[in-house]
């Protein structure tokens, strides 16, 4: 739901007041511009996408309802643009067949993922996420790097609630999974 001062914000950017809408581009770029680039992996790309983001929220804020928050709100526009950019370029992203990550016990991946890290589990940590399919690097930096809730993550990736965490679930087991064939080689 959107609060007293997201309401008063839109309501002076759809009544066309100067400046109304810098304000909401200067709150919310770096965070859109966050989800973007990761899903993206290209700064320049992720820079454009950006604009493109803002543009489309300008011409359509007056179709926002309020049902949500209004950052929930762009980072739909973001989530789907960036997926239309990266369509259009066929990335290159890892696939694992499915069986293979329930190889990988649950106090594992909590482990690997939620212990101090050292710079070389880090450094791994990031390679992985960088071998993800763009939806499944949004889901991450959306629910660890933004820290949205995974209800927010459901709306904004327009899934279910009980899908985004299955799907947090499986990434999490992947992202070991990837990690383990870095460092050991294929098994």
């Amino acid at each position: 739901m959107e609060s007293v001062a997201e309401r008063d914000l839109i309501n002076r950017i759809r009544s066309g007041e100067p400046g109304a809408f810098s304000g909401l581009l200067r709150q919310h770029q770096h965070t859109v511009y966050s989800l973007i680039v990761q899903m993206v992996s290209s700064r320049e790309d992720a820079e454009e996408l950006t604009q493109d983001v803002f543009v489309k929220a300008y011409q359509k804020i007056g179709s926002f309802r309020g049902e949500s928050a209004i950052a929930t709100w762009l980072y739909r526009i973001a989530y789907n643009t960036a997926i239309s950019a990266v369509r259009k370029k066929k990335p290159m992203f890892t696939v694992l067949d499915e069986k293979t990550m329930y190889d990988v016990p649950d106090e594992v991946v909590d482990e690997v993922l939620n212990r101090d890290h050292d710079e070389n589990m880090l450094q791994s940590i990031q390679q992985a996420i960088a071998q993800l399919h763009p939806d499944e690097k949004a889901l991450i930096s959306l629910y660890y790097t933004q820290g949205r809730t995974l209800k927010e993550v459901a709306s904004i990736m327009n899934l279910s609630g009980g899908n985004a965490k299955i799907k947090l679930f499986r990434i999490r087991k992947k992202i070991v999974r990837i990690i383990r064939q870095t460092q050991n080689g294929p098994r």
